[in-house]
């Protein structure tokens, strides 16, 4: 997300990011360029407009002008102001109510409601340690409700039954009657979606919200429909008592237009955004995280705790330990990395969020992606336990085996077996000088003329 959007407004910045002195001239000219910038990333016009006029103030008063610094204190103004369109801080559920606490999810057809209940579900009951039933009131799409029973049990969360002969708010009602039976914490309703917004849709999801009054009602939106997303949003909007908005697809949008227009024009706050189509890829949306993000300055806070919550820290523990006895770093300790690597997101997820990547980032992956971790991990694979122990084992014959065994090349397995050397080095080097050598050895591995900034800067 934003790819498109972070090089335009990193290339306007850039030029006056050293700048000793702001003039009305250079301002004037940086301000066009984001302007335009903002409207390429399908921002809708009066959001911009706004936005513009806030920098603009900011930049020419006393704020910038008294700055040692003043180019990085008009960057520090403009990240100031997408904070600011997107909503300050992330705004969390609202749950505290007797349970079971209802949130109910509204949104067109196709802007992916059902998956991001059960996503939501996953959410809550992993993060939140919530008991979650989820109930289909889309009488329209029997196969809605058949996939959110199979998502359901994906997700290890209570389902309960729904027909196409029922009505919705019957449904709604039997299902928060189950709930409390059983003691579950939250009910999460997905309701009917329609092509586009209709008076026969509104009216009833008017009624079944007036029915089963929800403390959370989440307005489920496709970020890829740019400044439609925000239209959309004020629609239902103003038909119902909207809580807050669920951005869909993000890692599909290279634009991110809608993520800087919802706000602005519901008032409403973007809750979360989905980032993947696994039932986990779904993130609290934290508006200064993004915004860092726009600007090229990485998400380290999100990578932490993405970190914290996906890497086996049973297995982390056990490697440090055999490092700093001396052990050597063998294959099968490679290919937990690389499975601790697709757990994080792939290539695409971690470089994301890496501050200071930027272009980089692009370079980065056409020299390491998620294509070639799996080739990786299945050449590892095809070796026998003997040969992951004991890598100096592996003769050209057993190359030849390797590689077809794999569907790979000998070079393929040539070049793991090097990567695997210099990550051995490095791990040598980290038990003996800490993070600094490690570092070292680090930037010693990545491709000339590509890659990763220098980690100082980190």
């Amino acid at each position: 997300m934003f790819q498109n959007l972070t090089e335009r407004l990193s290339d306007s910045l850039r030029k006056i990011s050293g700048q000793a002195r702001l003039t009305d001239d250079n301002i004037k000219d940086t301000l066009r360029e984001v302007r335009m910038a903002l409207l390429e990333a399908d921002v809708a016009l009066p959001v911009v407009k706004v936005f513009i006029e806030n920098v603009r103030e900011r930049a020419v008063g006393q704020e910038v002008a008294r700055s040692l610094t003043p180019g990085q204190q008009f960057i520090k103004v403009v990240q100031d102001e997408l904070v600011k369109v997107m909503g300050q801080a992330n705004e969390d559920l609202n749950l505290s109510a007797q349970p079971p606490a209802v949130i109910m999810m509204a949104g067109l057809q196709g802007a992916g409601k059902t998956t991001s209940v059960a996503k939501l579900a996953r959410f809550l009951k992993e993060r939140r340690k919530k008991s979650v039933l989820v109930v289909s009131a889309d009488i329209y799409r029997p196969a809605a409700i058949r996939q959110l029973e199979t998502l359901a049990n994906d997700v290890g969360v209570a389902f309960h039954p729904s027909t196409a002969d029922q009505d919705p708010v019957d449904i709604a009602n039997g299902a928060i009657d189950a709930a409390r039976k059983k003691h579950v914490d939250v009910v999460i309703l997905d309701t009917a979606g329609r092509l586009h917004v209709d008076e026969q849709m509104m009216g009833e999801i008017c009624r079944l919200h007036a029915a089963v009054k929800p403390v959370e009602t989440l307005f489920v939106v496709d970020s890829m429909t740019g400044q439609d997303a925000a239209n959309t949003a004020k629609a239902f909007n103003d038909a119902l008592p909207l809580t807050g908005v669920v951005l869909t697809k993000t890692d599909g949008d290279a634009r991110g237009g809608a993520a800087l227009s919802v706000r602005q024009i519901t008032g409403k706050p973007i809750k979360f955004m989905g980032v993947g189509e696994k039932s986990d890829a779904l993130e609290p949306f934290h508006p200064d995280r993004v915004a860092s993000r726009i600007l090229g300055m990485g998400d380290v806070l999100s990578l932490i705790e993405e970190a914290e919550r996906k890497i086996d820290r049973q297995k982390a523990e056990k490697l440090t330990k055999k490092i700093k006895k001396g052990k050597s770093f063998d294959l099968e300790d490679f290919r937990d990395q690389l499975q601790q690597m697709k757990n994080m997101g792939g290539v695409a997820g971690l470089l994301d969020k890496l501050p200071g990547m930027g272009q980089m980032a692009q370079v980065a992956q056409q020299q390491v992606n998620d294509k070639t971790l799996k080739q990786l991990e299945a050449i590892i694979s095809s070796m026998t336990p003997h040969e992951r122990r004991y890598p100096d084992v592996i003769n050209n014959s057993r190359k030849r085996r390797i590689a077809g065994g794999s569907g790979t090349q000998i070079q393929d397995v040539n070049r793991l077996l090097k990567q695997h050397k210099q990550m051995q080095k490095m791990m040598k080097k980290f038990s003996k000088g800490g993070m600094a050598n490690m570092m070292r050895g680090m930037k010693g591995m990545l491709p000339p003329g590509g890659g990763m900034p220098p980690f100082g800067r980190m």
